[in-house]
């Protein structure tokens, strides 16, 4: 039986709200106190009062927001527990992006674990997944359908260079996240053995540095802006999705056209992007994921917050979870 699941932390206009604490995590609008999972936008916004989350993620914010080192912003490392009102809070690994952590909340008895957003696999960029039991566990759901099962990342990145060597001619334009994704793949290749120069888009340079300054070897990287056209044919180039069909990609020769996200597990979205190349590569967890992490951290009360979420609902609820959907609003389930 799971009986009666935690009530201190609870749903509201603006995100979730712990009352014994005083504070949100991860709210949809400018709060006094906010505990931030990772650096995306859609779950760290700009304008809370205090702000505690891992120091790279509080890195990734001040650069993304312009906003000052005060002292209302309180780096967390991995483990630490500190006392917020009546309730200790503690952040471990997400595997997500640098710095991404989920929220361990414990009061009056009780363990509840916000998940912000996660996946399992190998990330040579950031801290592993970390499994804790709980009472709660609170998961996002991006990938909550069976249909996104997401091959091993080296195997799709293998296709990157396959191509590279049939088309030497031509650049090979790679749609990826500014935040994490673009990073990742970034020392992936680097870890696949590829060890020229990759170009990069000037949008990626000031999250670059901040993956550099926490200890992450991105290899030679140059900007697309002081490079001769001629000079990248038969390179690999890093840039913000939006490029790929933008004026700025006639500065390479001939591109490819690659796109890097979970969603291309989905042909109608290549085709709906003209992706000439698609590869499934996600910061989230796909579907087998997602369920094996329901099992291994074996909270009796499962809520979903975005994505898929009655799909995974339905999966939690027919193995003997007290699982429910919490649709809240102001979190992306297109931008991974």
């Amino acid at each position: 039986m799971a009986g009666t699941a935690p009530t201190w932390l609870r749903p509201v206009p603006g995100g979730l709200y712990c009352a014994p604490g005083d504070f949100y995590v991860d709210p949809t609008r400018a709060v006094d106190r906010a505990v931030i999972t990772h650096g995306h936008a859609d779950h760290a916004r700009a304008g809370h009062g205090k702000v505690l989350a891992t120091a790279e993620t509080l890195a990734i914010m001040a650069a993304r927001y312009e906003e000052e080192d005060t002292p209302g912003r309180q780096a967390l490392a991995y483990g630490e527990a500190v006392m917020v009102g009546e309730v200790t809070i503690r952040l471990i690994p997400a595997g997500h992006v640098l710095g991404s952590a989920q929220a361990v909340l414990e009061y009056n008895g009780e363990r509840i674990i916000v998940s912000g957003d996660y996946k399992r696999r190998h990330d040579p960029t950031c801290a592993r997944f970390a499994v804790e039991p709980c009472d709660l566990f609170i998961t996002e759901a991006t990938f909550g359908l069976p249909v996104f099962r997401h091959p091993d990342d080296g195997e799709e990145l293998g296709k990157l260079l396959a191509s590279r060597q049939t088309f030497p001619e031509r650049a090979h334009l790679v749609g990826a996240y500014t935040l994490g994704k673009a990073q990742r793949i970034i020392v992936r290749l680097r870890e696949l053995g590829f060890d020229r120069p990759i170009y990069i888009h000037g949008a990626l340079e000031g999250i670059n540095r901040i993956y550099t300054r926490f200890g992450i070897d991105l290899g030679e990287l140059r900007l697309v802006m002081e490079t001769e056209k001629k000079e990248m044919a038969g390179e690999i180039v890093v840039a913000p999705p939006s490029t790929l069909n933008e004026r700025w990609s006639r500065r390479l020769p001939d591109p490819v056209t690659v796109f890097a996200s979970g969603w291309m597990r989905v042909r109608a979205r290549a085709r709906q992007r003209a992706v000439e190349l698609p590869l499934v590569i996600s910061d989230h967890a796909d579907w087998d994921e997602l369920n094996t992490t329901l099992d291994d951290v074996g909270a009796p009360h499962v809520w979903v917050t975005h994505g898929a979420e009655e799909a995974l609902v339905h999966a939690a609820t027919e193995r003997g979870f007290a699982a429910k959907a919490l649709a809240l609003i102001g979190y992306e389930d297109d931008a991974e």
